[in-house]
């Protein structure tokens, strides 16, 4: 299921995500967008795969982030480490999502966008920052990032980018289709593809 892509350019972390729910068997378009700005602050934005119920998790929670750090633009790879993941860990883990199989705990892939970084946060709560301005996560994610890498040097837009990402994805990933939104780190601006 999904596809998120991610992209950092002029200082600006964008997200894009599709809107294919699927199980294998049958699917639905659904009406919540899959990336999302964090209730702590419009400065911090999310998009998630694997399942709605983590994503449901992340978009309606509050206090993820403390406002100090954020304030104090102390938001980086160290404090997600070890302040951020605990509190993920935390909310995953009450809200019943958490797995736990031989007492290895996981939950789910997304990734995260602060300003003008760009993170996933895999399912074993590892985080990582990619060498590229880019990143993906999703079923979607190898068409995706075939895209961004012939697109990389193209006169586009990081939107322009991220909407041909999408739509490769969506051609060669049956678990992937539009509508497509795209957020970013500087506003509230929501840019919506139907196809």
């Amino acid at each position: 299921m999904t596809c998120i892509i991610g992209f950092v350019e002029n200082g600006i972390t964008y997200l894009g995500g599709d809107s294919l729910g699927c199980d294998g068997f049958s699917k639905t378009i659904v009406k919540q967008p899959k990336v999302f700005h964090s209730k702590d602050t419009k400065e911090i934005i999310m998009g998630y795969t694997t399942s709605f119920r983590m994503g449901q998790l992340l978009q309606n929670s509050k206090g993820l982030f403390d406002e100090l750090s954020i304030m104090q633009n102390k938001v980086d790879y160290e404090y997600l480490i070890t302040k951020f993941i605990p509190n993920i860990q935390k909310l995953i883990s009450d809200g019943g999502f958490e797995k736990n199989k031989d007492g290895t705990k996981s939950s789910g892939e997304f990734l995260l966008g602060y300003k003008d970084k760009l993170f996933k946060v895999q399912s074993d709560y590892s985080i990582l920052e990619s060498a590229n301005n880019y990143d993906a996560c999703g079923c979607g994610e190898y068409y995706a990032l075939g895209s961004l890498k012939t697109t990389e040097n193209l006169d586009l837009s990081p939107v322009e980018k991220i909407h041909k990402a999408l739509q490769a994805a969506s051609a060669f990933s049956a678990g992937v289709a539009p509508p497509f939104y795209i957020i970013n780190t500087k506003d509230n601006q929501i840019i919506i593809f139907d196809k």
